[in-house]
């Protein structure tokens, strides 16, 4: 009698645990489902930044058909030269000239930039080309190789292109032909413009300081 109720007890303390091992076993089911979820936020921040990469390529794409209009606007700039004046009278205008010449070829200008306008007396240079005829002297300016001299009368100045840098002696002439090759100068200079000569009648003629 005594070992029936024996049995009984040893099975209720069986089951006992049996329950509690599967309480904990549920325990640590949820834990490593929260492991994987916080590596799923960084993947959607990686394709973030790749979106903008193509919209940055589509605004650029834009702008390198900008350059068109943007050369265009850049051709009234270069219609604006750069004004330099160098004091000097006019007995002393046409040396003037010349050191600023040579600073220019100095400082890296090649000689067939260089234009230089003289308001009296020829340049040496000038007056020996032509010796030989206006056709040997005009054939040197189409050469366009060496620095180039021209009187500031409107036939002779005028008929000269263009060059990135023209210097102007003010080296005498009458106040036409001062008043006329200056402002025709400053439209045959390309990036700079060096005048030399009496300050005061040089900003009288160009209407502003220089």
């Amino acid at each position: 009698m005594p070992l029936i109720p024996e049995e009984p007890q040893i099975h209720e303390s069986a089951q006992g645990p049996r329950v509690t091992p599967a309480s904990s076993r549920t325990a640590p089911t949820p834990r490593p489902v929260p492991g994987p979820r916080p590596v799923a936020p960084p993947r959607p921040g990686r394709p973030g930044p790749v979106r903008p990469m193509p919209a940055q390529r589509t605004a650029r794409e834009p702008v390198v058909a900008a350059p068109g209009p943007s050369v265009k606007a850049a051709a009234p700039a270069a219609a604006a030269p750069q004004l330099q004046l160098i004091p000097a009278s006019a007995e002393g205008a046409l040396d003037a000239a010349e050191e600023a010449v040579d600073l220019l070829l100095d400082s890296g200008r090649a000689p067939g930039e260089v234009l230089v306008i003289t308001t009296g007396d020829l340049h040496p240079w000038a007056a020996h080309e032509l010796s030989f005829g206006e056709a040997a002297y005009w054939a040197q300016h189409e050469a366009g190789d060496d620095v180039f001299y021209a009187d500031a009368d409107a036939s002779a100045a005028g008929r000269a292109a263009s060059r990135p840098v023209v210097v102007v002696a003010v080296n005498g002439g009458s106040t036409e032909a001062v008043a006329s090759g200056l402002p025709l100068a400053l439209g045959r200079a390309g990036a700079l413009l060096i005048v030399c000569g009496d300050p005061q009648q040089i900003n009288s003629v160009l209407g502003a300081g220089v």
